[in-house]
């Protein structure tokens, strides 16, 4: 029997806990589907979402489709 390969899907804080405890147990995430990166404060400087931040610490491949539904995306 083969494990699961996981494509984790989130983008807000709330989100990374999960993510974090999948990785924690060993899981094979193999991807992160997260929102497009989008300007913030003051300055509007472009800012990654968090769960973004946590795959690309674990060196996890990270997809940041503008439509999750567009089939470009479904093919990735």
């Amino acid at each position: 029997m083969t494990g699961l390969r996981i494509v984790f899907m989130g983008t807000p804080d709330f989100a990374c806990p999960t993510l974090q405890t999948l990785i924690d147990r060993g899981e094979n995430v193999v991807a992160v589907v997260t929102q497009p990166d989008r300007p913030k404060g003051r300055g509007q400087q472009m800012q990654p979402p968090p769960v973004k931040e946590l795959a690309i610490k674990h060196g996890i491949p990270v997809m940041q489709p503008l439509k999750v539904r567009a089939p470009e995306a479904v093919e990735e």
